[in-house]
């Protein structure tokens, strides 16, 4: 099902560069969702591999025995993923303006995205670049919660019904 317009819609229409200019050392979920989010990862992820950990921040939730060949973060502010241990490399992109993904055809084993989705405009777009970036075989973990900035989700998510 492809979102209408006003399903994409945000109550704060201004640039989200700006909104996530300020570093915002938190999480939207509380100790138990992290630790079941977190042995899903254990679960489904395999050691020595990459993983594009989409819209990012200071922490990834990784288990932290695992090693992983490499860890692609992205985010919108660089002072958060700047203090997280888990990435060997960042990049800053608003997937709102731009949602092409700049990495070739079947570069990652693993795609996630914890507590995020909510704030795309354009999710299928997103979707298919995931898609698109996964090598066969590859996973990708979307994990989602009713707590949000609330301003900046979608109507879509906002408007319905937990």
């Amino acid at each position: 099902m492809l979102l209408e317009a006003k399903q994409r819609t945000k109550l704060d229409p201004s640039d989200d560069s700006l909104f996530y200019s300020l570093p915002r050392f938190v999480t939207h979920v509380d100790e138990g969702f992290i630790d079941r989010l977190t042995n899903l990862y254990r679960e489904r992820l395999k050691p020595n591999t990459r993983i594009l950990d989409m819209m990012s921040s200071w922490v990834s939730h990784l288990p932290e025995e695992m090693e992983f060949a490499w860890v692609e973060g992205h985010g919108m502010n660089e002072e958060e993923l700047a203090k997280n241990p888990r990435l060997n490399r960042y990049f800053i992109q608003d997937l709102n303006q731009n949602p092409k993904l700049p990495f070739p055809d079947r570069d990652f084993d693993a795609v996630i995205n914890c507590v995020s989705i909510q704030y795309l405009q354009y999710p299928d777009a997103i979707f298919y670049e995931i898609h698109r970036i996964l090598k066969p075989g590859g996973v990708a973990i979307i994990s989602f919660s009713n707590r949000m900035f609330y301003q900046k989700a979608i109507a879509a998510w906002r408007d319905n019904s937990e």
